[in-house]
């Protein structure tokens, strides 16, 4: 990520700062890697350390399941509703590995009535429907249709949502989210060939200065645990913070296409990585332009990856049965291709219209119980001519 500021900020790190009152403002550095990653510092008015009381945690884990076939799998989420009543609570966590987790998320409530922090995980939320704001010591940053928002972890934050359809998909990464190295110069800045830049990327804009008094509770996420924090001050008391580490957004409709004569490879869809999993945007392109081109994808083995699709938007000529808000899971060990006739089907055509977002994970998926209401069972023999 880039520089960025808000606020006041001292003309020096780790030197006096005062309020106007003559006390210090309290500085806390937030940083990845110890030291050796990015980092931002925030000047607070009061500690970040200081807590009023701690509540008895609660359990907030999902159940793997045991044994599961090896199998091209369809969870046909498309006519899911609400998820649950919060925010949290509205997380259903459909697939998970030791690297990453995939949840379906659509609450009732559309304002966080406290604030969450993800203690061990970065996580992007993807906005398949909705229209909102999320608010975090670091600022303001409004949310829309199609934005990724990357909120790294230990950053507390609040969600509120205009009233509407709300269907989130949420990725949690248990490793850093980055933008794509090979799009990075050797100093951090996007390169020309990069399928987006960082006039493309959101920062937070309006910091948010609250000197309230109260009662202010802290959800915080952990090994398995919501543990519950209470506050007599509100976590937005920042006068002032800069850095590298951030909450921000971008638009899934603001990626660039690439696009050639004969069919592309998924990495030129790639819009994030951390380890061991990648993040990828398809989007409305031109196909291939070759006289003899195939727009449909070939099939593919998978030797040392998982796949999973998740169908925003349009016709995937590739897939039957598919609809919004569907996922697909093509797992290592398996090949995974289009579905009969969609190969001849696809050729002529000129462009496509289709919205997905893609996770690579380079270690096995496993589906939860939660999972198991949406799975289509006839989605592995739908190869089949006469399925």
């Amino acid at each position: 990520m880039y520089y960025h500021k808000l606020g006041n900020i001292p003309h020096k790190r780790h030197t006096q700062f005062r309020q106007p009152d003559g006390s210090l403002y309290h500085e806390e550095l937030v940083s990845s890697e110890g030291f050796s990653g990015i980092y931002s510092n925030l000047y607070h008015i009061h500690p970040p350390t200081r807590i009023k009381k701690v509540l008895e945690p609660t359990k907030y884990a999902t159940r793997r399941i045991a044994e599961y076939k090896l199998l091209q799998t369809h969870l046909n989420t498309s006519k899911v509703g609400e998820t649950g009543e919060d925010y949290l609570s509205a997380r259903k966590t459909l697939l998970v590995n030791n690297d990453c987790a995939l949840s379906l998320c659509s609450p009732r409530k559309r304002t966080m009535d406290y604030f969450y922090k993800n203690a061990e995980g970065d996580e992007v939320i993807f906005v398949h429907d909705g229209k909102g704001t999320l608010t975090s010591p670091f600022g303001r940053l409004d949310i829309r249709q199609g934005d990724y928002i990357v909120i790294p972890r230990t950053v507390i934050y609040k969600l509120e949502f205009e009233e509407g359809p709300l269907r989130l998909l949420i990725i949690e990464s248990n490793s850093p989210v980055e933008t794509v190295k090979r799009y990075r110069s050797q100093l951090g800045q996007l390169l020309e060939h990069s399928p987006y830049c960082e006039r493309d990327i959101r920062a937070p804009h309006e910091l948010i200065t609250d000197t309230t008094r109260g009662e202010f509770l802290v959800k915080i996420k952990k090994q398995g645990f919501l543990h519950q924090y209470v506050y007599d001050f509100s976590p937005l008391d920042l006068i002032g913070w800069d850095g590298f580490l951030w909450p921000y957004a971008f638009s899934i409709h603001d990626f660039e296409p690439i696009t050639g004569r004969i069919h592309q490879p998924p990495p030129v869809h790639q819009t994030f990585q951390a380890h061991n999993f990648v993040i990828c945007s398809f989007v409305p392109r031109l196909f291939d332009y070759h006289p003899l081109a195939i727009p449909a994808p070939y099939n593919h083995s998978n030797i040392d990856s998982d796949e999973v699709l998740y169908y925003a938007e349009g016709n995937f000529m590739s897939r039957r049965g598919i609809e919004r808000g569907s996922f697909t899971l093509h797992p290592g060990g398996l090949p995974h291709g289009p579905h009969p006739g969609t190969v001849e089907k696809s050729i002529g055509a000129k462009e496509t219209h289709e919205l997905a977002v893609m996770i690579d994970t380079f270690h096995p998926l496993h589906l939860t119980e939660e999972a198991i209401p949406y799975l289509d069972k006839n989605y592995p023999m739908s190869w089949t001519d006469n399925a």
